[in-house]
Parts: structure tokens; C-alpha cells; sequence
């Protein structure tokens, strides 16, 4: 049961959101409960590696050239210095890492080659590999899941009739068809959202309902609490309360009984027991270590004395999926032969949400 039934029109799941807090969140360890070990969180490390510079206009982001929230940017990392990143991040615990670039879209050029390479490599040290690039096409998509990318992550942000009003770079429709191109080529979809940026409860659920509409709705969905990041158009947004976390994770549980609802970025002004709600709730993953891309995250010591408090366990590698198989990458052959341009272009694709 990909999707709850009962839940796939935005009224049936306003109303589970609104409902008693103690109900809600009851019934979503129960579901919990029933389709995962809830003793289990998996832990996933992220690295930038390409901070800065990014041309879009996303209100929350502190990695956008429209804003001065004084980024020290960066450019490519080495595949070697992503590499030795993953090794120490397996030594600490994570079974999954998470590899951020501040593009816009991928682009056929030798720092995608360099990125080809990284997941490869990552892949075969028995280690998900996830990767968020900015948009994509299907044959861009093809090219990853060939070097062994397990999961591809572009989030939708909020509901569609928000969205317009914190980004104006990239239409609501492309994210949706990046998501479809790595369906496409069989790779596992991360896409969640972010609260706290000044939408409505409507818009949340608007969000949801988008991922209960779909085919195939994302195996794991990040649930973000907006790191209000001076410089940028929401600096003066205030913190959401540990309550409107907490609805938000159950109900994304409730109605995607076999994703993985992830607690993400906010974590830092979480005090242990609103953490500890979040997983009673349902959340089964963190990330690890001091920093997610730009913005703040507890260490990795925190986060061990609170599993060691909850006695939760960290999840293994590959247990939602078998792990991908790293083939040779014929794209490019040598470095003297022609690269092999991937179809261009985004259509736009509709899915209805009645």
C-alpha cells in the first residue's frame, strides 16, 4: 500500500492533519509499526559538492547569486575528496550519502562526469548513494542509475499554488518532470518539502496530495523545518513549533505507510523531546553530522546519545531495495572521444490531484 486510500483528496487529509494531536500521532506509530522496525533511523551524511552560485531565485536558499548572505562558495569537489567524505561518514554510522550541487540543472560537461564517477565509487563501498543536482532529463537519469545512484532527490517545496511565491526560476511542472525522468531510468525518488516559509496549512497538504496523485509516489519524503538564513527574502520568518512538525511527519506517515518520512534540516532548535515525538510519529531517518549543504545540523555525538536515550538503532544499507550495480560508463569512452549529448528539454507534464 504505496498510498492510504482514504487519504488521496486534500479535505479527507486536512482532516487528518487538523484532528486531536495525541489521536494523530497515535495512529501514525501504529502504522509505523506495522510496515517498518521502528526502532530503526537511518542515518544519511550530506556533502556539497559544488557550493554557491546557484542562478535561481529560491527564497530559502542562501546558495542563490540574488542574495549576499555571505556563502564562502566553492567549486567541484574531487572525486577523491567526495570519496574519503563517504568513507568517513560509513566509519560514523550512515548507511546512506546524500551528494548536493548548486545547479540548476545537470549540465553534459565534465563536472557531471566527475559526479558520475563519485557515485560509482560511493556505490561500490556498499553505501546508498543519493544525489540532488537540480533538474535533469531521462537520459541524464539513465547515466546515474548506470554509475549506481540508488535515489535522486528534488523536492516539490510546498503545494502548487505556494510555490510561485518563493521561487519564480523553475516551474512547479519541471519539478515534477525531473521526478518522472528518474522513475524513468529506476531510480528510487527522495522529495519532500519545507515549513515554515509563510504558507498555510493548505498549502502543506496541497504537497501530499500532489505525491498521493502520482503513479509511483516518492519511496522516502523529507519533512524540512525552514532554517531562516540572514540575506536571504525569508530571514524574518519565524521558527514552526515542535506541534506543526510533528502533525506534518504523522501525516505524511499515515497516508505513505511505506516511505520513509525523513526528519531533515531544523533539527538544531529541536530539543531531544520534540525529536523523540518526531520518531514516535513516525520519522525514521536523520542526517548526520554538523552541517546540511549551508545551513546548521547537531553532530554526530548528539545524535548518538539520543539514539542511545531512545534505544534506537542505526538502519544497514539496501534494506527498502536491492543495491544498484555499477556499470562501465559508455558515455564517455576516452578522453579524446566526442561526448554523447543526453536529449535536451523539460516538458511539462500535468498530474491531476483530484
Amino acid at each position: 500500500m504505496k498510498v492510504n486510500p482514504e487519504f488521496r483528496t486534500e479535505e479527507k487529509a486536512l482532516d487528518l492533519y487538523n484532528g486531536p494531536l495525541l489521536e494523530l500521532v497515535f495512529r501514525a506509530a501504529a502504522v509505523h509499526r506495522e510496515f517498518h522496525n521502528a526502532r530503526e533511523v537511518q542515518m544519511s551524511s550530506l556533502i556539497s559538492i559544488k557550493t554557491g552560485g546557484c542562478p535561481e531565485d529560491c527564497g530559502y536558499c542562501p546558495q542563490s547569486i540574488k542574495y549576499d548572505t555571505g556563502l564562502n562558495n566553492h567549486g567541484m569537489l574531487s572525486v577523491e575528496e567526495v570519496v574519503e567524505f563517504a568513507k568517513n561518514a560509513q566509519c560514523n554510522g550512515s548507511s546512506r550519502v546524500c551528494m548536493g550541487a548548486a545547479w540548476r540543472e545537470v549540465r553534459d560537461n565534465r563536472d557531471f562526469d566527475k559526479v558520475v564517477r563519485m557515485v560509482s565509487e560511493i556505490n561500490k563501498m556498499g553505501i546508498e548513494v543519493c544525489a540532488t543536482l537540480g533538474m535533469m532529463n531521462e537520459d541524464q537519469a539513465k547515466r546515474l542509475k548506470n554509475a549506481g545512484l540508488y535515489a535522486y532527490n528534488h523536492n516539490l517545496d510546498s503545494g502548487k499554488e505556494f510555490y510561485s511565491e518563493i521561487i519564480s526560476t523553475r516551474e512547479f511542472d519541471q519539478r515534477l518532470d525531473t521526478i518522472e525522468n528518474a522513475r524513468k531510468a529506476g531510480i528510487s525518488v527522495c522529495s519532500g518539502g519545507i515549513i515554515g516559509m509563510g504558507e498555510s496549512v493548505n498549502d502543506r497538504i496541497g504537497m501530499l496530495v500532489t505525491y498521493a496523485a502520482m503513479e509511483n509516489p516518492p519511496e522516502s519524503i523529507p519533512i524540512n523545518a525552514l532554517v531562516a538564513v540572514e540575506g536571504t527574502p525569508l530571514e524574518n520568518q519565524k521558527p514552526v513549533s515542535t506541534w506543526e512538525m510533528v502533525r506534518m511527519i504523522a501525516t505524511a506517515r499515515i497516508m505513505f505507510p511505506e516511505s520513509i518520512i525523513r526528519l531533515s534540516a531544523g533539527r538544531t532548535v529541536m530539543s531531544q523531546e520534540a525529536q523523540a515525538l518526531c520518531f514516535l510519529a513516525g520519522a525514521s531517518s536523520v542526517f548526520a553530522g554538523d552541517k546540511l549543504l549551508t545551513t546548521p545540523n547537531p553532530e554526530y555525538n548528539e545524535d548518538m546519545e539520543l539514539f542511545e536515550i531512545l534505544g534506537l538503532i542505526p538502519k544497514l544499507p539496501f534494506q527498502d531495495g536491492d543495491q544498484p550495480v555499477s556499470l562501465p560508463d559508455e558515455t564517455i569512452t576516452s578522453s579524446n572521444t566526442k561526448r554523447i549529448r543526453p536529449k535536451s528539454g523539460f516538458s511539462p507534464r500535468k498530474i491531476s490531484v483530484d
